[in-house]
């Protein structure tokens, strides 16, 4: 037996015993509101460390004790989930949040069910504590069975509470760490002609190329920041948010080239164009993202006429962003004229 195929009937063994359908979460525990406290609780049923998910509850507590509480996720496997808007109001030195929330369950067998229904949320004062420290914590949680889509399921509101805000929580955290980096060297307003400066959003939702074929459908934000125009190059800025809420600027591959012209000046004759290694690039020049091709498609001007620029795709898919094809036209000719350097989607 090949190396290869030892590892693979391995791989095999481990995943039929263990009956896992999609891979590990990664760890995720942030307290710091109360749509990431419900992230984070989920987080850990994904990754069955019922001991944390326990603990995002206060002193009322959802089962009689933890082993009961533990053995009600025995046969879950993994929980996809869905949060709507967070309604909140104060009360005596208190902050109470509505969460609406919408699950699918997927056990170690692979049946699925849906639940919906609220989490009620308190943040006591932190001023007026004493320790041990109180963090927002989960009050208590109502789910029921519920049918059809899990985007239909998701409830607008929670009973008669307060409107919940129109808050978007991925979109406060992008601007966030978009203003932390970015914000001083762009522009605070619009110029005449340029995009929007706020950003341009985009949910793209996907399966893991290693999950089953019944494993929860993950779901990432993606943020698109103008940041300059110049004389022939507007510039952008990416940011992803991913479904445990985190956020993380993109950054782009890009070939370095060695290219040779006829005269040894960038006016003469292109003799070769010669990749010789990569790069990255947190900043995107002429930049688009299409929904139906799943691509950012970038194109860097070199002069202003544009007969000469690079332009990169980059295709999204398990998560990430790759680059798959990059193209350069060289040659100061006046002529459009680009050549593909870097070929991915033809590759075998």
């Amino acid at each position: 037996m090949r190396i290869a195929d030892g590892i693979a009937a391995a791989a095999a063994m481990f995943f039929a015993c263990t009956q896992v359908a999609i891979a590990q979460a990664d760890y995720v525990d942030d307290r710091s509101s109360a749509e990431s406290v419900i992230r984070s609780f989920y987080n850990a049923i994904n990754r069955k460390e019922y001991a944390r998910a326990w603990s995002y509850f206060g002193e009322t507590k959802p089962a009689k004790d933890f082993a009961s509480f533990a053995r009600g996720y025995a046969d879950t496997n993994a929980v996809e989930l869905r949060i709507g808007g967070v309604a909140e109001e104060g009360a005596a030195g208190s902050i109470f949040f509505a969460v609406p929330v919408a699950i699918r369950a997927t056990s170690i067998t692979g049946d699925q069910r849906l639940f919906a229904g609220c989490y009620t949320l308190r943040q006591v004062n932190a001023q007026i504590q004493e320790p041990p420290f109180d963090p927002i914590h989960i009050e208590k949680g109502v789910l029921k069975p519920a049918s059809g889509d899990l985007e239909e399921a998701l409830p607008e509101r929670c009973g008669d509470g307060p409107e919940p805000s129109n808050r978007d929580a991925a979109l406060e955290a992008a601007k966030k760490a978009f203003a932390a980096t970015h914000q001083d060297e762009c522009e605070n307003e619009t110029p005449e002609g340029a995009p929007s400066t706020e950003p341009a959003a985009y949910t793209i939702r996907y399966q893991d190329k290693d999950a089953g074929a019944d494993a929860p459908e993950r779901e990432v934000r993606l943020f698109r920041f103008f940041c300059d125009m110049g004389a022939y190059n507007e510039s952008a800025y990416y940011y992803l948010a991913d479904d445990s809420g985190r956020i993380r600027q993109l950054q782009f591959a890009v070939p370095e080239l060695d290219i040779r012209y006829e005269n040894g000046d960038h006016e003469g004759k292109v003799e070769s164009v010669a990749v010789i290694g990569f790069q990255v690039e947190d900043v995107a020049f002429n930049s688009h993202y299409d929904e139906a091709s799943f691509t950012i498609t970038t194109f860097a001007k070199w002069r202003g006429v544009g007969d000469a620029s690079s332009t990169g795709t980059y295709l999204f898919r398990n998560g990430e962003f790759a680059l798959v094809k990059y193209d350069v036209d060289a040659s100061y000719d006046e002529e459009i004229n680009p050549e593909t350097v870097v070929d991915y989607y033809t590759a075998p």
